[in-house]
């Protein structure tokens, strides 16, 4: 059974779970995803396993919150949505490695730490969505995005989002901080209005005619899609396009990821839960219900996504990425970007 613990973003007032909670058959999780999209996983996890999982969500300050209560945490594991917060974790000292040959067959060294702190689980890719009228381009590049023939032409949410955040990131990591700020600067020209929004928005300005490409995560455009009827305008007056690095043709995906708490009460437990997740069950879930990239090379990607065209995913570790993640913060801060 999921018990979700879903506090607001202050750490300070997110409760403890019960001393019942450290009691073996369970394992608890403090994440950063949607207690809707995760919910399933754990049932099933439950169901499979008889482990109960007890969750704390916030969208926020959790490093900061396990590191605070120290060797008292009730945490297992940690459940993020990015590479920085991954590393982030591992940076705050509460982390420890996981020795995990299961994990290591599934997992390409690309998505996991080279020295087992953290494992991605699934991915999603930062894509266009652009305007099935005004836009024919079969293929794009993120360095269009600064062309000046799309001037006024760009939907984007804050350049200090998390997504967004590792996208510059990544660019810094191909081409140098010097050329990123230029790259930078013509993207900020070319756009149609102030960066706001999340990612849905971007989809339904490029149907009202306010832009022809809106920056967004391959799962958005899907669910609004397959799953809200109150959003089906907005992707059927779009399509996905899979954007890549001129240098070598592959498109920039990010990681949800896993850790495993230094304290953790439940141990094993979390382990078990990580090399779960990692399975065929749990990857379906992540592919048929979250339209994910799944890990698992068992698993076949999702049709709505797989109709998007073959993904050839960036292969800059992940790692190095988030090494470029505050030289991006501090580039869009220079560049105005969000102003």
């Amino acid at each position: 059974m999921l018990a979700s613990f879903s506090r607001p973003l202050l750490a300070a007032a997110l409760i403890a779970l019960p001393a019942a909670a450290h009691a073996a058959g369970e394992v608890n999780v403090y994440t950063y995803r949607e207690t809707k999209l995760i919910k399933p996983l754990f049932d099933a996890f439950t169901k499979d396993t008889g482990i109960n999982v007890n969750v704390i969500s916030a969208s926020s300050g959790l490093e900061q919150r396990i590191k605070a209560e120290g060797e008292n945490s009730p945490a297992d594991v940690l459940l993020t949505v990015d590479i920085g917060r991954l590393e982030d974790a591992v940076k705050a000292g509460i982390t420890q490695p996981i020795t995990s040959p299961a994990l290591d067959k599934i997992v390409p060294a690309q998505y996991r730490d080279p020295e087992g702190h953290w494992y991605g689980i699934s991915m999603r890719a930062r894509v266009f969505y652009v305007s099935k009228e005004r836009v024919k381009d079969e293929a794009l590049t993120y360095d269009e995005l600064a062309d000046p023939k799309w001037k006024g032409k760009i939907c984007v949410r804050s350049g200090q989002h998390i997504y967004n955040n590792a996208l510059i990131a990544a660019y810094i990591a191909h081409y140098g901080e010097a050329k990123a700020e230029e790259w930078l600067r013509g993207v900020k020209a070319n756009l149609a209005q102030k960066p706001s929004g999340g990612d849905r928005e971007q989809a339904r300005d490029v149907a009202a005619g306010k832009c022809d490409i809106g920056i967004g995560n391959t799962y958005y455009w899907a669910l609004m899609n397959d799953k809200d009827p109150s959003k089906k305008a907005w992707a059927d007056a779009t399509r996905v396009v899979l954007p890549t690095f001129k240098d070598n043709g592959g498109t920039h995906v990010n990681l949800s990821g896993v850790v495993l708490i230094k304290t953790a009460p439940n141990k094993a437990n979390g382990q078990k839960l990580i090399e779960w997740l990692a399975g065929e069950t749990a990857q379906h879930i992540y592919a048929d219900s979250n339209y994910e990239y799944p890990m698992n090379p068992q698993v076949a990607v999702n049709p709505t996504i797989k109709g998007y065209g073959t993904l050839k995913p960036d292969p800059t570790p992940m790692a190095k990425i988030a090494d470029s993640k505050k030289a991006a913060a501090n580039l869009v801060d220079k560049v105005g970007f969000d102003n």
